[in-house]
């Protein structure tokens, strides 16, 4: 493609049940979930559960109203998600011309032979979807932190695979440690060897840490969501503060699904606390945190009129639209009216390189 209007940076595909019999090793098979439907509708059966189709992840099109948690018939959902054929068609309808693709895979096993497995399997099956149009859809591999060198493995063969443009890892590592022990320095390598951004998809806690159940009730749901985008703002610090930044120059990192009203609030006041305590804390970082930031970080959002008030001081360059499709947050499909209304009164330039130049950029696409 020569000329680009818009391009979402979070968008997201789902791994259906049935391709794991081609894309798990022989041996697992067996195991891979299966789709059961009775007369109450489909059903999800993997190790011993058998679980409600979730829909919240698919509901592009669908009115506030409309939403509900589980979903009886996978045919009410958009086939898009796993169908590259009807997402393309999907994206035209939508007037975005290019998606990066994010979290519909592997499998959340208690095995981790089998879950290592399912994230090869997933990055094989994510490489074929995109490879179906690479200059429109862009996927986002998997990638396991068991080490860092399991990591690396994993970085280096999707790097040389079709349709793959980037990596995601969860925002912490472990219970006790952190991203900037230096052991770690061998995946950072590895992403810059390959020329990938690093993504840190909102979803994750601090591995030990209690996670109740966000769907239990009102209060419960809206509050984790709220605070699923906060605590954004910790990993990133842990980075910054952790001097990966400062070692790895040419890394860069995206905040995805995280919106961006924090950062303004995030430099200001990382700024603030550096030159207050890093004296006596032997802070080793030799600049202010919000300078690694417009360095090396971009941020994403889908809705968010207060980011959008502070896109100077956060920087942007920094910012990227994202369409979120197809879940329940997504703009879909009137993503391209809706952001040719609230870029109008914003200039030509910031509209430009906020809803598509700078994902274009960063992904090499001119």
């Amino acid at each position: 493609m020569k000329e680009y209007r818009l391009i979402s940076s979070d968008s997201h595909v789902t791994m259906p049940d049935e391709a794991w019999q081609t894309y798990l090793s022989a041996g697992y098979r067996d195991r891979a979930p299966k789709i059961v439907s009775t007369e109450e509708g489909d059903f999800r059966e993997f190790e011993g559960r058998r679980t409600p189709i979730m829909t919240l992840n698919n509901l592009a099109g669908k009115k506030p109203e409309e939403f509900k948690l589980n979903v009886r018939k996978l045919d009410e959902q958009r086939t898009g998600d796993r169908d590259p054929v009807e997402r393309i068609k999907d994206m035209d309808i939508d007037g975005v011309d290019a998606e990066v693709l994010y979290v519909g895979g592997p499998l959340a096993s208690a095995d981790p032979e089998l879950r290592l497995d399912s994230v090869r399997g997933y990055n094989r099956w994510l490489s074929d979807y995109a490879s179906h149009a690479p200059e429109r859809l862009l996927g986002v591999a998997a990638i396991p932190i068991d080490t860092p060198e399991r990591a690396a493995e994993e970085i280096r063969w999707a790097g040389a695979q079709t349709g793959l443009a980037s990596g995601y890892i969860p925002l912490f590592p472990s219970a006790e440690g952190d991203y900037g022990d230096p052991k770690w320095d061998v995946m950072w390598k590895a992403f810059l060897d390959v020329g990938w951004p690093v993504g840190l998809h909102v979803g994750g806690r601090r591995p030990g840490t209690p996670q109740p159940s966000i769907y239990e009730s009102a209060p419960r749901f809206m509050t984790g969501l709220v605070m699923s985008k906060l605590t954004m703002a910790e990993a990133v610090s842990e980075l910054i503060h952790g001097l990966v930044l400062d070692r790895f120059p040419d890394l860069k990192f995206v905040a995805v699904e995280g919106q961006i009203g924090w950062t303004s609030f995030f430099q200001y006041y990382s700024d603030h606390l550096w030159e207050k305590h890093r004296h006596w804390t032997r802070s080793e970082l030799r600049n202010p945190p919000s300078f690694y930031f417009r360095r090396q970080v971009f941020a994403t959002f889908m809705e968010d009129p207060v980011g959008l008030r502070e896109r100077h001081h956060i920087g942007v360059d920094n910012i990227m639209w994202a369409s979120d499709y197809p879940h329940s947050e997504t703009t879909w499909p009137n993503s391209k009216a809706l952001t040719d209304e609230w870029f109008s009164p914003l200039g030509d330039e910031d509209k430009r390189k906020i809803l598509w130049e700078n994902c274009a950029k960063l992904y090499r696409l001119v």
